[in-house]
């Protein structure tokens, strides 16, 4: 069980209890604070001192009083007006990351929250009950209203949720988890739910948990190529890199000369021919500067994930609330854009060594299309095909999501983030990526097969006996999907990864 105090979150106990379900619990110090911040809010009620959120409207209807018989049906009212997602439901995984998130910023004392509406939570994670999200509605500012609300209709009883693989009425889920829901929201614990960026964090979140691995598959799917075409090492010498000095790309050429430790396949300089082209010989830099753009990526999630995200924000020592900006999605909108131009980059390198692989121009001496009967035979022709519309969709889909805004709430919200939009295009291109770099694989263990260059280097002879388990040699034209696709599994089921990498 992993217990939250609100500023020890990162990445990897994120991905333990979003993906793999480790159990929560919430901190003693954290229920006190969380209890001081709802004793704020209680009075502020009975004062009927005007306050935002807590007993005014939302947005333009902010300055719309709301009597102290009505804050509670208000913040119902709030959940229920909010919920207005379209499109496919979110991943398990993603909801969940988003309810961790939310508790993960409410238990820092600084909303005027009851402990109980969050333990409700907890205990929907613990016991693998999952609201129904709809992916599509966030502007990213007023944080991610319409998932958020999704996500918090179940608390009291209302909305949808899948439960061992079955979606049906929050009722239904509750009955059959033995969960009882909350009888009502207090006063602020609606706005307390929904105002904030757990959506796209989530989201953000575990598309930069899966690029990363994708980027180490990205240098091995090179490395494979490599072997097929005896690229020059020369290129990877550590002196090279550490005159220019970015941490990604030393680390990169590093990786690959482990990658292909005692292979006879690749060559020095000057022996087959002076230099490789850039997709082999640039390789480090176009990589490294990937794993510099997750490094950057991951320091902004980690730093929201474990942030205030609210409006107003209470400090109840001081007796204030004050109404600001922190829901605003521009700090994560903006490295989810890079993000997701980072990973197009993997995908557009990987692409154009597919094509060296197939052509006969470009290839050192390998037949057309990697068959041994070209005409008859159109061999691997159509997988560059495939990769080139790939790469090509993910240059539509990099164009960047945080450069526009519309204004909202009447004009009241006049700048929005699309930080939502962002980190999904960004979990899309990923997903594109995926399926370039196994067609690259796929591709190489062919040409390997052709070259005769079956001496490989430690790492790349165990990538290419673990596709070999499931993919044969290629003589004559077969239906090549299946193929393709089965690669694509052994990367997002992490077959391959952790065969490579850890065994």
């Amino acid at each position: 069980m992993i217990t939250l105090n609100g500023r020890g979150l990162n990445l990897e106990k994120f991905i333990e209890i979003s993906r793999f379900k480790e159990e929560v619990a919430i901190g003693e110090e954290q229920r006190l604070l969380v209890l001081k911040a709802h004793q704020y809010v209680h009075d502020v009620v009975r004062s009927e001192k005007p306050v935002y959120g807590i007993n005014t409207g939302f947005g333009k209807l902010s300055d719309m009083s709301v009597s102290r018989e009505d804050v509670s049906k208000l913040q119902e009212n709030l959940l229920k007006s909010h919920a207005c997602g379209v499109g496919n439901p979110f991943s398990d995984e993603i909801v969940r990351g988003m309810m961790l998130l939310r508790v993960n910023a409410l238990i820092r004392g600084n909303s005027g929250i009851r402990i109980e509406v969050l333990e409700k939570i907890v205990e929907m994670l613990n016991k693998n009950v999952c609201p129904v999200v709809f992916e599509k509605g966030s502007l990213g500012a007023s944080g991610d209203l319409a998932p958020l609300s999704h996500m918090s209709l179940p608390i009291i009883g209302l909305g949808e949720c899948f439960y061992k693989g079955e979606r049906m009425s929050t009722i239904d889920a509750f009955n059959k988890a033995e969960i009882t829901p909350i009888s009502n929201l207090l006063a602020k614990e609606g706005l307390s739910l929904i105002n904030g960026t757990q959506a796209m964090t989530s989201v953000g979140a575990f598309t930069l948990y899966d690029t990363t691995k994708l980027a180490k598959l990205a240098d091995l799917s090179l490395s494979l190529t490599m072997e097929a075409l005896h690229g020059i090492i020369d290129a990877y010498d550590e002196r090279v890199h550490l005159v220019r000095g970015h941490i990604g790309q030393i680390n990169v050429a590093a990786h690959v000369k482990v990658l292909l430790e005692g292979s006879e396949n690749i060559t020095r300089q000057g022996e087959e021919r002076v230099q490789d082209a850039y997709s082999i010989r640039c390789a480090p830099q176009v990589h490294g500067a990937t794993v510099d753009a997750i490094e950057f990526v991951k320091e902004k999630i980690e730093i929201e994930m474990n942030a205030v995200t609210d409006n107003p924000i209470i400090f109840a020592e001081d007796g204030i609330a004050i109404s600001a900006g922190n829901f605003h999605g521009q700090p994560l909108a903006l490295p989810f854009d890079y993000l997701g131009i980072a990973i197009s980059e993997l995908a557009n390198i990987s692409e154009r060594r597919l094509e060296r692989l197939v052509n006969p121009s470009l290839s050192n001496g390998l037949p057309p299309f990697l068959v041994k009967n070209p005409g008859i035979n159109s061999g691997f022709m159509i997988v560059q095909y495939s990769a080139a519309s790939l790469v090509s969709e993910n240059k539509v889909l990099s164009h960047p999501a945080s450069v526009d805004s519309i204004p909202s709430s009447a004009n009241q919200e006049d700048h929005v983030s699309m930080g939502t939009i962002g980190a999904r295009k960004a979990n899309s291109i990923l997903g594109n990526a995926r399926k370039v770099i196994a067609m690259e694989i796929f591709t190489a263990c062919q040409a390997i097969d052709l070259k005769k260059a079956h001496n490989l280097g430690k790492y790349t002879k165990k990538a290419y006996t673990k596709v070999r388990e499931y993919i044969p040699f290629i003589d004559n034209d077969v239906i090549m999907y299946p193929h393709i696709h089965k690669v694509e599994e052994l990367i997002t089921s992490d077959e391959l990864f952790e065969y490579v990498f850890n065994k």
